[in-house]
């Protein structure tokens, strides 16, 4: 049994005369552990759906997950892709409405999930979604959120309707994890916490989550590229806390930059963010600094002025990007700066619509994303 501590506790009863209140309330039941899988057949489920991908067909996995149900029948789509299209969710919406599952379960990464989330959606169906992440990154086991491509655009949908009734963290599915998705699912995790430690909702709750969220990522992650398998449900949990965190504080400039570069390069989320979130941290420091040295000293990068922990925490991401094996700009991600340049008025007009702004420490202005560019960008 693993066994996860709030240091910082105490805040939350650090109102005087209960001057404040706040209200949270999550609706996803977590089980994690090895085996976990195991808890589906307490659904006691006669007609299952599961979305996923080829790979979990192939790998032999979703049959192993659609039988730990227990189901009289089920279907399978497996058509889920990177950056899953808003046509893609449409055909998954009709195939679910035809089937009339009583359980959803969606099996792999982020893209499976937010492929799942969206067909549950647009079908209005009331069977439960039980989530089972393969990666530990999005955090989309617990969150409101789903993400489909259109074109080059990525929309995100929020909405309380999507967060999953079950959240399955099973270790035993994270043994075989290449270093290359760890680090860019590990950076997606770093990203989740500091964005919603930062963000203009964030709360006593989700601040607590978000905090032991990255100082456990940062912490673990190195040892996970490294091929150690003992850290990686304590990275896993960490994803899942950062994405509670997030759901309910907002995220920032760092996801609305991803979205819509990702769109247009195609570069996976997460690399993006490791690319863009140093940038983004120095132009949200007028707003955030305080907030950034908390996040610094509880990683172990001390600083005794806020300054100088602000400036070590974006100097400890930078290091963490290299170790990681990660790209340092988008050049190097593959998007030429001659494209990134070109389009800088339709990418900076893209930024400001993207409903991640509103949550932004700063008010995201087209000075500011025009100067993460120009940090991220590299060289021709």
């Amino acid at each position: 049994m693993l066994r996860i501590t709030f240091p910082l506790l105490e805040i939350l009863f650090s109102g005087k005369g209960g001057a404040w209140m706040e209200e949270f309330q999550l609706n996803t039941k977590i089980v994690s552990g090895p085996g976990a899988i195991g808890v589906l057949g307490q659904e006691k489920a006669r007609r299952v759906f599961l979305v996923t991908d080829p790979f979990f067909v192939k790998n032999g996995m979703a049959d192993r997950v659609v039988r730990a149900a227990g189901a009289e029948s089920w279907e399978i789509f497996d058509g889920v892709q990177p950056d899953p299209s808003v046509e893609l969710a449409a055909r998954g919406t009709a195939r679910l409405k035809a089937f009339g599952p009583d359980l959803l379960i969606a099996l792999g990464g982020g893209s499976a999930m937010d492929s799942a989330k969206a067909m549950a959606y647009f079908s209005g169906t009331d069977a439960p979604l039980a989530a089972i992440p393969t990666t530990s990154g999005s955090g989309s086991e617990v969150t409101d959120f789903a993400v489909l491509t259109h074109g080059q655009t990525k929309y995100p949908l929020v909405d309380r309707r999507l967060q999953p009734a079950l959240a399955i963290l099973d270790s035993d599915l994270l043994d075989e994890l290449p270093p290359g998705l760890i680090a860019d699912t590990g950076f997606d995790v770093l990203t989740h916490a500091v964005e919603g430690f930062t963000a203009s909702n964030a709360g006593t709750i989700p601040d607590l989550l978000a905090q032991d969220a990255f100082r456990t990522a940062f912490a673990c992650l190195p040892a996970s590229y490294a091929g150690d398998r003992s850290v990686r449900l304590r990275l896993h949990i960490a994803s899942t806390l950062a994405g509670i965190a997030f759901s309910r504080s907002g995220l920032g400039l760092c996801h609305a930059m991803a979205h819509v570069l990702g769109g247009r390069f195609h570069i996976p989320h997460g690399r993006l963010n490791a690319i863009l979130l140093p940038a983004v941290i120095s132009g949200n420091a007028p707003a955030a600094q305080a907030k950034y040295a908390r996040l610094a000293r509880a990683a172990g990068l001390g600083g005794s002025a806020d300054t100088v922990a602000l400036r070590n925490l974006k100097n400890g991401l930078i290091r963490l990007r290299k170790d990681l094996g990660l790209p340092q700009t988008l050049s190097q991600a593959g998007a030429p700066p001659a494209q990134v340049w070109a389009a800088t008025g339709e990418i900076v007009e893209a930024v400001l619509a993207d409903p991640c702004c509103k949550t932004n420490p700063v008010p995201v202005e087209d000075y500011l994303v025009r100067r993460v560019l120009e940090e991220v960008t590299g060289n021709f």
